[in-house]
């Protein structure tokens, strides 16, 4: 899938926006097929997980679309996605704080991709429709942890809340 397929599906904003973000990313460990503790992409991806299962509830579909994501931004494909992707879950569940990603996120993102960074995780959290008490936590303590305001952080979740609402009634 392209990304102009990602724009004009149901769902495809958030897609979109995710790919969008993984490509500005630094590559950190470009050609090696493993990824290291300090690979931006592997922060990423452990902290879109992270906000993902916070509810408890992480659906099929919120996994297809970060394999696809991953794959589309970085080029990667069969065992080398599935590693990145295998790497960033098991990172986020042998983690014992956010911190650890958060502040490599912070290193190789200025502040605009740091707010983008907060939008992408509002995506993640409205992908099924709502926003849970405990991913919204989440995503206030990451936005904490890479310096993002309360101000910016709220307007993300409102633009994002918008659409996601927006889609709804679309359907």
């Amino acid at each position: 899938m392209n990304e102009q397929t990602c724009v004009n599906t149901k769902d495809g904003w958030m897609l979109d926006r995710l790919v969008t973000f993984f490509k500005t990313l630094p590559s950190g460990e470009s050609g090696k097929e493993k990824f290291s503790r300090s690979d931006p992409r592997l922060a990423a991806a452990a902290l879109l997980f992270h906000v993902m299962d916070a509810d408890g509830d992480s659906g099929r579909e919120e996994r297809k679309r970060i394999s696809q994501l991953i794959s589309d931004a970085y080029g990667l494909k069969g065992e080398a996605l599935q590693r990145l992707l295998n790497d960033g879950e098991r990172a986020d569940q042998e983690a014992v704080d956010l911190y650890s990603f958060t502040s490599i996120i912070k290193r190789n993102l200025d502040e605009k991709a740091r707010i983008r960074f907060i939008e992408l995780m509002w995506d993640v959290v409205y992908a099924d429709g709502t926003a849970h008490e405990l991913e919204d936590n989440v995503v206030w303590r990451v936005a904490e942890l890479i310096g993002v305001s309360t101000r910016d952080r709220i307007a993300m979740k409102q633009k994002v809340a918008e659409r996601a609402s927006q889609i709804a009634q679309d359907e």
